[in-house]
């Protein structure tokens, strides 16, 4: 009983180590700071674990989040390969274990006359052996033979870890794609905030079109007047028209642009808008958390998960090279079975009927013609391989990152001098248009005004757009929290 402990002892001890090698996270190949490092945020809450309703305060973008998250089909996608790569697991691991099953054999063989069979049955695989019924005639002999027994074959003793690196290099594979769905749905989250931000923008620059445009049709006609009562020229005629023309252009370009950003919103949800969503909201009134921490970039970079799948991928890809040392070692396998036999089926659970089979099998390549060699050899390079594509993923976050903290502050600058130029050029176009109405002045300054006036009006919204959409993509670049806030 001793000795059999000891054994089955050195054999767990054997089978629980592996030829992987060490893995040591590679070096991250960054700079240790941002380029701009005022731009840290005195809030030391990791954007990792800030959930994005706390980001995205806003109800009815949180909806439209919620919506995504639920219909999406990329998301559904990638939650879908998460449980087909953990099927893929477990089918593996089941490796691990022996496959015992029950089974049942009747075999029947007619000889003709002068053949004798070997005795001991005719090699039914089984090992099991034993006496074979025969039936004597003129026309030869037939033999019968009945088997029942429960056993398993060919069990692999992994003794040097082939099979427990597969098993983890499968695991890791599942990690990954676990962190990929991770990343598709945050992405899935910024991409939502900024269709439906750019949604808004339409709105509001649509607005602002036809509010132009009244004011230029107000104008033409103010023009035409003075056309017909003789006080004007064609010239301040036709440039008065131009505008009108130039606006009622604008007006249609604007209205396809904002039906085909619905669309593309409508994409992201996995379904139709609902109809109680208004877009009728300032977009300049649209607030967003500002306070993301940047922190040191080797500590904020590794949590993201993109970084963190193409890790996952990287460990792998390591495990495959234990398994791949593993092939130049000896394999042991195992196959067994215990039933009961018999030439009667009558007879098979009998006193005296029982049968069993045990064959060990040991393997030791010899001459493989360096199939082995190219094996290791190819896991190593795709070892280097997943290092540089982490790198890389490494590098990319770096540089997402980088360029969102430095757009963030020169953004709020750009804005507020472009509203400063608004409120200048909308000055300037009441005067111009006080100058005109009161024949102090031709009609081409007011037509110069107004066009400074829808180009300065059509900047702002643009800025306001793009530093909203600068913020999304911080939140996603420092890789966000998946969470939701927690409700008081």
């Amino acid at each position: 009983m001793k000795l059999q402990s000891g054994l089955m002892a050195a054999v767990a001890a054997l089978t629980a180590c592996t030829m992987e090698p060490h893995y040591d996270r590679p070096a991250a190949p960054v700079p240790a700071t941002w380029t701009d490092q005022e731009q840290s945020s005195n809030n030391t809450t990791p954007a990792s674990q800030m959930g994005w309703r706390d980001f995205f305060p806003d109800k009815n973008m949180q909806r439209l989040i919620e919506i995504a998250l639920a219909n999406n089909r990329d998301l559904r996608v990638a939650a879908l390969n998460v449980q087909a790569t953990q099927a893929q697991y477990r089918i593996q691991r089941s490796d691990l274990f022996p496959t015992i099953a029950a089974t049942g054999l009747e075999q029947i063989e007619k000889y003709p006359s002068g053949v004798t069979p070997a005795q001991g049955g005719t090699g039914t695989g089984t090992g099991t052996g034993g006496s074979v019924g025969t039936a004597v005639s003129t026309g030869g002999q037939t033999i019968r033979f009945y088997e029942a027994g429960v056993g398993f074959t060919s069990y692999e003793i992994d003794l040097f870890g082939r099979i427990r690196s597969l098993n983890h290099e499968a695991f890791e594979k599942y990690l990954s794609s676990e962190e990929t769905r991770r990343s598709t749905q945050l992405s899935l989250i910024a991409q939502v905030v900024s269709a439906y931000l750019t949604v808004l923008a339409d709105e509001t620059i649509l607005k602002v079109t036809r509010e132009t445009l009244k004011s230029q049709q107000e104008s033409y006609n103010l023009t035409k007047r003075s056309l017909d009562a003789g006080t004007t020229t064609a010239l301040a005629f036709r440039q008065a028209a131009t505008t009108v023309d130039t606006a009622n252009a604008n007006l249609a370009q604007y209205t396809r642009q904002a039906a085909q950003d619905r669309n593309a919103l409508a994409l992201l949800l996995g379904g139709p808008i609902p109809d109680d969503i208004a877009f009728d909201a300032d977009l300049g009134a649209v607030n967003l958390s500002a306070d993301l921490p940047s922190g040191v970039p080797s500590e904020v970079l590794t949590s993201r998960p993109d970084v963190l799948a193409a890790e996952h991928t990287l460990i792998a890809a390591n495990a495959d090279i234990g398994a791949a040392r593993a092939a130049f070692f000896p394999s042991i396998t195992l196959t067994g079975q215990f039933g009961t036999a018999s030439t009667q089926l009558s007879g098979l659970f009998k006193s005296g009927s029982v049968a069993w089979s045990f064959a060990p099998q040991i393997t030791l390549p010899i001459f493989t013609g360096g199939k082995n060699k190219a094996n290791l050899d190819l896991s190593k390079v795709e070892k280097d391989i997943n290092i540089a594509q982490y790198e890389k993923t490494l590098q990319t976050a770096f540089r997402e990152v980088d360029d969102a903290l430095s757009a963030r502050q020169t953004l709020d600058q750009q804005l507020v001098a472009q509203r400063a130029l608004l409120e200048d050029t909308s000055q300037s176009y009441e005067l111009a248009d006080l100058r005109f109405k009161s024949g102090v002045d031709s009609f081409l300054p007011v037509l110069d005004a107004q066009r400074a006036l829808y180009s300065a009006q059509q900047s702002v919204i643009s800025l306001e757009l793009i530093r909203l959409q600068n913020m999304a993509t911080l939140y996603k670049a420092l890789g966000g929290g998946m969470r939701e806030a927690t409700r008081p």
